[in-house]
């Protein structure tokens, strides 16, 4: 069973030991860069430590866009020994539900950005209902759904 767990001073260590498949280091960035960023947005943000049986498989980061407002899906990444498992898609769901629950504020639009080369990831995110907005930024692609 998979679980979100707020990443905080007790299991931050923990996300600083996840490792990507060779070549995935194209796709997100690493912990310590993504949880840097998350402090900086710490407001509107919430960086969370995927759990499988106890033990921290990967990261992934909520934020609040005030602006739109939507909320997007940041760094979301599986460590490479737990890959293929089915972590990411039940980490996803968890994600949908924090997100319906509106915890720093209205909006239904939930978007996230994907290099367009990841296509494990592109199809997972399709797979839940994500769909391609056209907008592009060099090699990554915007995802975007609406939920009630």
């Amino acid at each position: 069973m998979i679980e979100l767990k707020k990443i905080t001073e007790d299991n931050f260590i923990d996300a600083f030991g996840l490792k990507l498949a060779p070549g995935q280091d194209r796709f997100v960035s690493h912990p310590i860069r993504s949880l840097a960023q998350a402090y900086v947005y710490r407001e509107q943000c919430q960086p969370f430590g995927i759990y499988a049986e106890g033990k921290m498989v990967g990261y992934v980061i909520v934020i609040y866009d005030y602006d739109v407002p939507e909320y997007d899906i940041w760094h979301m990444m599986i460590d490479e020994s737990m890959q293929g498992r089915g972590h990411g898609s039940a980490a996803l769901d968890k994600v949908l539900d924090y997100i319906k629950t509106k915890p720093f504020g209205p909006s239904g639009r939930i978007t996230l950005t994907c290099n367009r080369d990841n296509t494990g990831a592109l199809a997972l995110y399709k797979s839940k209902g994500f769909a391609e907005t056209g907008a592009a930024d060099e090699d990554e692609i915007e995802l975007s759904m609406t939920v009630d």
